[in-house]
Formats: C-alpha cells, sequence, structure tokens
C-alpha cells in the first residue's frame, strides 16, 4: 500500500506538533511547516517527518515550501490549514495593523495555502483539505473576540463555498472546529487591542481576561480528541464536513440553534454583565 503523506501548517507547538507525531505514528510521511524550522529539535527525530519554512502570510514562502514538500514526498494527500492566531479587545481599539494581521493569518493564510495546493490536487485526481476552525466560527461565545470570530467565520464560509467547485474535481473538504485545549498556548499569544486613554470597556474587557487566564485545565479539551478527530478526517474513517470537539463547543452549539438569535446573543451577554 502507498505511504499517504500530509501538509500541515503550524507545528511548532500545541495541536499542530501533536498531530504531525500523530501521523508519523501512524506510517504517514508529514510535510511539517513552523516560521522558525531551525528551532525545531523534536520532529526531527522521525525520519518520516520533514520541515519545511512556512509564514502562511507571505505567498513566496508558501509557493516554496509546497514546492519543497512535492519534490520531498512526490505527491500530498491532505492538508492541514492549522496556523492560526488570535486578537481580543474592543474593535475600536484595535491597530490598524493588528486588524490586517488576524485576517491575514486566519483567513489569507489558509487561501494561500489552498490556490497553490489546487494546481497538486487537479493534476493528481484529487486530495483533501482540512481547515481547523473554532467553535467560535459558528457561534459567538465570548465578548470583545469580534476580529477572532470575523476570521474563523470567514474561513467556515471559505471552506462551505470552495466545496462546490472542488467536488466535481474529487477534491474534499473539512472542518474542525475546536474549542480550548491542554498545552495549548492561546491565551498567550492573544493580542489585546488596548488604548489606555479610553476606559469604557475596560469592566468587561477585566472580565473576559479574567475569564480566560483562571479556567484550569479541567475546562479543556484534551487535544488528543482534536488530534484523533482529524485523523479519523484523512484517513477516510468519519466523512462528516464538520466535526465540532469538545463538550463547550457542542453545548453552545446546541443552545444557538434551539433559540432564536437575540435570544442567544441576550444569554451569553448575561454572563459578563
Amino acid at each position: 500500500m502507498t505511504t499517504k503523506t500530509i501538509f500541515i501548517t503550524g507545528t511548532s507547538s500545541g495541536l499542530g506538533k501533536l498531530m504531525a507525531i500523530h501521523f508519523a505514528k501512524l506510517g504517514w510521511n508529514v510535510a511539517a511547516t513552523m516560521r522558525c524550522p531551525e528551532k525545531e529539535t523534536e520532529l526531527t527525530a522521525y525520519e518520516n517527518i520533514k520541515i519545511f519554512k512556512l509564514d502562511v502570510t507571505n505567498v513566496e514562502q508558501v509557493h516554496s515550501a509546497i514546492n519543497d514538500a512535492i519534490s520531498a514526498f512526490g505527491k500530498i494527500d491532505v492538508v492541514v490549514n492549522n496556523a492560526g492566531m488570535g486578537s481580543y479587545g474592543a474593535l475600536e481599539l484595535a491597530a490598524e495593523d493588528t486588524i490586517d494581521w488576524q485576517f491575514a493569518v486566519n483567513v489569507r493564510g489558509p487561501i494561500n495555502v489552498i490556490r497553490k495546493f489546487l494546481p497538486h490536487f487537479r493534476a493528481q485526481g484529487g486530495g483533501m483539505f482540512i481547515n481547523i476552525s473554532s467553535f467560535m466560527g459558528v457561534t459567538t461565545a465570548v465578548p470583545l473576540g469580534s476580529l477572532y470570530n470575523m476570521s474563523k467565520f470567514g474561513l467556515e464560509g471559505l471552506t462551505e463555498g470552495l466545496y462546490y467547485e472542488l467536488k466535481p474535481l474529487n477534491i474534499e473538504l473539512r472542518l474542525i472546529e475546536q474549542g480550548g485545549s491542554k498545552g495549548n498556548n492561546f491565551v498567550d499569544s492573544i493580542i489585546w487591542n488596548k488604548d489606555e486613554e479610553i476606559k469604557d470597556y475596560d469592566n468587561l474587557t477585566n472580565k473576559v481576561s479574567s475569564l480566560m487566564t483562571s479556567r484550569s485545565d479541567d475546562q479543556l479539551d484534551d487535544p488528543q480528541t482534536i488530534v484523533d478527530a482529524i485523523a479519523a478526517q484523512a484517513t477516510g474513517a468519519s466523512n462528516q464536513f464538520r466535526t465540532v470537539v469538545g463538550e463547550a463547543g457542542r453545548s453552545l452549539l446546541a443552545l444557538r440553534n434551539s433559540v432564536p438569535i437575540e435570544k442567544y446573543l441576550e444569554t451569553i451577554a448575561s454572563n459578563y454583565a
């Protein structure tokens, strides 16, 4: 049986690194990408993992990394758009470059990767894109996340919209809607929108920040369950277009689908009043 190959963005830490190791142990070839490969020491221990330098916002690097990965492995079967970052805080206080950065990483980044891979997938008669979204991409759950929500809602729309043009080409699309997971440094990496002269948002900001920093591991999902969900899609064990991982996401989605949107928004807002 031919060994399959997976291309994963954002493998320097957290979910991406765990995913790369998981697929390597399954016997897959893994093209693991990251912005600073010279710092990586763990993934280099695996013979079937090759590391490529990639900042998904840099189109030239996207083209170079993908060309090099295809040259190294011959073909790519599955692409996981995992790289992502988040900004929180009042939209009014966001710096212009923060707005652009949020879109560039979480939306334009996957677009860059997908566009470059499409000729390869067309030539080989198929392939799969697995886009790592969030339950924040199907429901708003935390105030002050308008930019992050925008980016994940955008990724959801992009993926669903692509379904129609890529299905006839045997190119599959999947969405993984995860929540917070253990060992993920997402909170530490958040860029907060702030302006010391504007105090109107301080009360809400303090509540949201406190919620994020006080969450214990017991309230977070096991990242392996997310990796297992991704592997189920890649291996064909599941063919769900959307997979919500974690009790928090499933509960929020159930609430959102059970009441009018006005009621849902008021319920979430009341938690921070």
